[in-house]
């Protein structure tokens, strides 16, 4: 039976909730972990020792950017399968650079790098602010501190096109020179912008807050109750200061930012707290995990990364205790669900997809193919899956890239050849991937809430019945 519209919109008013709270890797990874410890998950340290216990809930973090989380099903013992949910917490977007003081022509500006493979244009004309973490001396201790500046202070303003007769056929911004956004005007900085930091320096070290916009800093310290000395290190991402929401006439689609991947990311946390409400764990052989990584979108290589070895440790960590080849078994057992936003055909763009996958708004999550390995998916975990969705009254729709097209990738491929293990790519349908602004539809909430849900609960029952 499908949903009603009530259960699907308050599916995706939640998630906007969540999705206007986490503007930064940092802020996605903390409001998990809020969710995980108001469900009763307990959080473990990498550098410590763990004591595992069956019907057992617990997370860990790597960066603050990079989240796992599992439950202990009653009959896991070392050497069973583990069913994993793999999504990223990172999206394209512009970063504060180390050293950004930057002044031309009388405004204050500060320097960006380009993050990911964004659409740049997207980010012009946009009201800006500054979210992520700073790390601060307090005493002889250094903390992390996340800051969410929830107002515009920065912006990348457009060329007018009498300047630039050709803007609408060729404009293609220089990301070094022309993306680089206006903070204030040095007139009014000199006029009102006393930032009360000192510009002395101690000869052969620069402190940090020297490196940036006294402005800048001065906010930052503001919103931390923070001084300027005790600013060590950032991290801050430019972030769009419209919320996400509801749109279309019929309440049909979600506007938003970082629908790439934090819907989820979302989906997943909120999938495997709900499987864990029943009774399904305490029958479990398997144990379930979420593993949220961050910089999927340069390409995984990073500490916390799904190119490193941390799902790999935390893997062996729970098969200890078994036999010396306990986590080798268990691999062939297991199953990767690694889930990405996936390409809804395009109304007015349809040629860019292949005439017969062409997914659709609305119709369920998308199964990713590509022979060339682009994507894990194979003939046997598609097969699982079907088999999961049909439980889970998810309908699938699949996707294959136009043979004159590139293809993009995900974790998927990464994680399946480090472990081995049985991986599929999938993902809900979206439009404006990879812009400032995204466009998803409110079903695609519900549904992977209902799919993963299915999954964590059903993959066992499906796995023994595979007479492979």
């Amino acid at each position: 039976m499908a949903a009603s519209k009530e259960t699907v919109l308050g599916a995706a008013k939640q998630f906007i909730n969540y999705i206007n709270k986490s503007p930064s890797p940092f802020h996605a990874v903390d409001e998990v972990s809020k969710m995980l410890l108001r469900s009763g998950f307990k959080e473990l340290q990498e550098t410590q020792a763990w004591d595992i216990k069956p019907q057992q809930k617990y997370f860990l973090t790597r960066n603050k950017s990079t989240i796992i989380a599992f439950a202990v099903g009653g009959k896991f013992k070392p050497g069973n399968g583990f069913s994993i949910v793999g999504a990223h917490t990172d999206s394209p977007c512009l970063k504060v650079k180390p050293d950004s003081k930057k002044n031309k022509v009388g405004y204050q500006m500060v320097g960006v790098e380009c993050y990911g493979g964004g659409i740049w244009h997207t980010w012009f004309d946009r009201d800006l602010t500054i979210a992520g973490r700073v790390l601060v001396r307090n005493k002889d201790k250094i903390d992390h501190r996340l800051i969410h500046v929830e107002r515009p202070i920065l912006r990348v303003p457009n060329i007018c096109i009498h300047l630039m007769r050709d803007h609408n056929e060729k404009f293609g911004p220089n990301k070094e020179t022309h993306v680089c956004p206006v903070l204030a005007t040095a007139v009014q900085a000199e006029l009102q912008g006393d930032s009360g930091i000192s510009e002395t320096n101690v000869p052969g070290f620069t402190p940090q807050c020297l490196k940036h916009q006294p402005l800048l800093v001065k906010l930052i310290c503001d919103e931390l109750d923070i001084q300027p000395d005790q600013m060590l290190d950032f991290e801050l991402c430019l972030a769009d200061t419209q919320p996400a929401a509801i749109g279309g006439i019929l309440e049909e689609f979600i506007f938003a930012p970082r629908l790439d991947n934090l819907l989820n990311a979302y989906c997943a946390t909120e999938a495997l707290i709900e499987s864990c409400i029943g009774n399904s764990l305490s029958e479990d052989p398997n144990i379930r995990l979420i593993c949220l990584f961050d910089n999927e979108e340069v390409g995984s290589q990073s500490a916390q990364g799904a190119a490193s070895t941390l799902q790999e440790l935390v893997l062996r960590r729970l098969s200890a205790g078994g036999s010396s080849t306990a986590f080798e078994e268990s691999m062939p057992k297991s199953y990767m669900m690694s889930v990405d936003q996936a390409h809804a055909v395009h109304p007015n763009y349809a040629e860019k997809h292949e005439s017969n996958h062409q997914p659709g708004l609305h119709k369920g999550y998308v199964v990713k193919f590509n022979s060339n390995q682009r994507y894990a998916t194979t003939a046997i975990t598609t097969a699982i899956l079907r088999e999961v969705a049909k439980t889970a009254g998810v309908p699938l729709q699949d996707f294959v890239v136009r043979n004159d097209s590139p293809c993009g990738s995900t974790i998927g491929p990464i994680m399946s050849a480090k472990l081995g293990m049985p991986t599929i790519d999938i993902g809900s349908p979206q439009l404006s991937m990879h812009s400032i602004r995204e466009m998803c539809c409110t079903s695609s909430i519900y549904q992977g809430i209902q799919l993963f849900q299915g999954f964590f609960e059903n993959y066992p029952r499906v796995f023994a019945s595979m007479n492979m």
